[in-house]
């Protein structure tokens, strides 16, 4: 049975496998597919999920954040509550562990900055202390498991958040051994936005692409995915667009078996 940790203290099992979600969604919608065939390959999978906590009690939120809980369909009170229940519900299905990495997402964390759409997929804000303080804690993680493959997001899209994680798991690449980026979904989707990502970075010629199948989970991926009830709206429509779109991106990958991929990118040294 999949478990929840409180505190990375009280983790004492082994993983050959450990995703880095910026948020509780983002692991299921670009990884859900992996995680599950490796699950299925009895292999153990940890998500670590780093904007998890809940914004002090008795603050006021800007007119943004309240018009994204308002799209989410969610009492501003309850928000990131109602997101930890769908959490678990979605790791249970693809049968990962979890842990909440207890960081504040960038609406809650700096509302003064990152205050629309324009500032969440801009720059990140240069006092924003989550860069440094999350590279220290995601060192910490590579020490304590240095056999497992580490993954983090691309920052396709340009979401602050992405953008800090892949910042801060950049600095893993030279001191653990095994580390791969994936492509952040449904971002990746839109046109243009990974070419954009890859110039951002130095280019495409800096990875090297890998493209796993995931024929026999990719129903489990979008089950996992239709757990996030509150992020349907906003990210996809409805149910059946999320579905169709998890399905055609996954055919587009072309795995060199098989149907339907997720891609991966391992950095050039």
């Amino acid at each position: 049975m999949p478990q929840h940790f409180a505190s990375l203290n009280n983790i004492s099992a082994h993983y050959e496998h450990i995703y880095i979600s910026p948020h509780f969604d983002d692991a299921a919608l670009s990884c859900g597919g992996a995680i599950a065939r490796h699950v299925a390959n009895n292999q153990h999978v940890l998500v670590l999920t780093v904007c998890t906590a809940t914004p002090p009690a008795g603050t006021t939120f800007s007119p943004y954040v309240q018009q994204m809980h308002a799209l989410w369909d969610l009492d501003s009170a309850q928000a990131v509550d109602a997101r930890r229940q769908e959490d678990i519900e979605a790791l249970e299905c693809l049968g990962s562990d979890g842990h909440w990495m207890g960081f504040l997402d960038a609406i809650y964390r700096r509302p003064d900055v990152y205050r629309n759409d324009q500032a969440l997929f801009g720059m990140i804000a240069t006092d924003d202390a989550l860069v440094d303080e999350l590279a220290a804690m995601l060192l910490e993680v590579a020490q304590r498991w240095p056999d497992a493959v580490i993954y983090a997001p691309l920052g396709v899209g340009e979401h602050v958040d992405h953008q800090i994680v892949y910042t801060a798991a950049r600095t893993l690449i030279h001191r653990h051994g095994s580390f791969a980026f994936y492509e952040d979904f449904p971002y990746v989707c839109r046109s243009g936005a990974l070419e954009q990502r890859m110039m951002n970075l130095g280019g495409s010629h800096a990875f090297v692409p890998s493209v796993l199948n995931i024929d026999t989970t990719l129903a489990r991926k979008i089950s996992a995915i239709e757990a996030y009830r509150s992020q349907i709206a906003t990210l996809f429509g409805n149910t059946l667009a999320m579905t169709e779109a998890v399905t055609s991106y996954a055919e587009e990958l072309q795995p060199d078996i098989g149907i339907y991929g997720e891609r991966l990118w391992l950095r050039q040294a």
